[in-house]
């Protein structure tokens, strides 16, 4: 069991970040917010598929003024992401937002921030101070990143404000989880984790997975972003795939299956992706499944069967035209490959 670093609690509306809650997903729209209707649509696409928060960029006062009229159709807390204009991001808390994230490499002026805390504490706002590696204004790497997420802290705590909770993002893996490690160690506020710029899915997953999955294995993180070039479904999935491969959260069955070789007589691969589709349908119709572990067990062959998956609440191990159902590693039943999936999901649904 990993113990998680001892963090303060924030609230972001109905979210609360921090130590002895769950590790969040965040995500980012992709649209103009000026174009509520897209705005709105992609938002609840978001949330329906797990995403908790939900940030979204502010780039002038017209996309300031959006928000109120956002948050009339979606129940997902609302960040505004706060660029260069210290008058955006207290527009932005007039109109109800619920968080703002601002990057101290962008508004450097304390008078400005000063600004910022008054607004957001008139509304017990919080507040991310966001550090990228690329907006900063001395030097670069991890202990340039630290020096200045710490100056923005001791301001905020010199203002008497403390709902806060911190970044400190570079698109380098190994910069990030050096800046957090250093972080962490500095202050008790709750941490954002995220590898900013990852890039596309095939690499920018990779990334993200090294990089988030490093820190919350440390106990470090309390709510987490996967930055990807593309749908912001796919950063929501692999946010909660991380969470789940590292034991932070459960987000029903999950699948493990053997990689196939020659000793391998079935088409496993068929076999694997229309169990996963089942599964998936499964729990929107069964939400009493969702959150609770669940771990079932594909196997092409005796040697990837029960043995080496006994600790898999169900499984199969596949023969020459039928399959070993198992249950904790004991053989219960055996089935021909033609009903293996509907057996195995007739079992699941007891489970229910």
């Amino acid at each position: 069991m990993i113990e998680r670093k001892k963090t303060r609690t924030v609230t972001v509306r109905n979210v609360k970040i921090g130590y002895g809650h769950p590790v969040s997903i965040q995500s980012m729209v992709k649209t103009d917010i000026r174009d509520a209707s897209s705005t709105i649509k992609q938002v609840q696409q978001i949330e329906e598929a797990g995403c908790e928060i939900v940030r979204v960029a502010i780039k002038d006062m017209d996309s300031a003024k959006m928000i109120s009229s956002i948050k009339k159709e979606v129940t997902i807390p609302i960040v505004a992401d706060i660029h260069f204009d210290y008058k955006l991001a207290i527009e932005a808390i007039s109109q109800g937002a619920d968080k703002i994230r601002i990057n101290p490499g962008n508004i450097s002026s304390f008078e400005k921030i000063d600004k910022i805390i008054d607004a957001a504490s008139s509304k017990n706002v919080p507040i991310r101070i966001g550090v990228n590696s690329g907006s900063l204004t001395e030097g670069a790497g991890s202990d340039a990143m630290v020096s200045s997420a710490l100056k923005y802290i001791e301001h905020f705590q010199k203002r008497n404000f403390h709902e806060l909770v911190i970044s400190v993002k570079s698109a380098e893996v190994p910069a990030t989880i050096s800046a957090y490690r250093k972080i962490s160690a500095e202050c008790d506020y709750p941490l954002h984790l995220g590898i900013t710029a990852a890039g596309l899915p095939a690499e920018g997953i990779i990334r993200s997975s090294i990089g988030i999955g490093t820190l919350l294995m440390e106990g470090i993180g309390d709510t987490i972003r996967v930055s990807l070039t593309g749908d912001p479904l796919r950063e929501v999935d692999t946010a909660r795939k991380i969470l789940s491969a590292t034991g932070m959260r459960n987000f029903g069955p999950q699948i493990i299956s053997c990689p196939t070789c020659g000793r391998c007589e079935v088409d496993l691969v068929s076999i694997v992706e229309k169990l996963d589709h089942e599964l998936k349908l499964l729990t929107t119709h069964y939400s009493l499944l969702t959150d609770k572990q669940f771990l079932i067990a594909i196997m092409g062959c005796e040697v990837n069967g029960p043995g080496e998956a006994k600790n898999a609440d169900i499984g199969i191990a596949f023969g020459s035209g039928k399959g070993a159902i198992f249950k904790h590693g004991q053989v219960i039943k055996t089935v021909s490959e033609d009903s293996a999936i509907s057996e195995l999901l007739g079992i699941i649904k007891e489970k229910l």
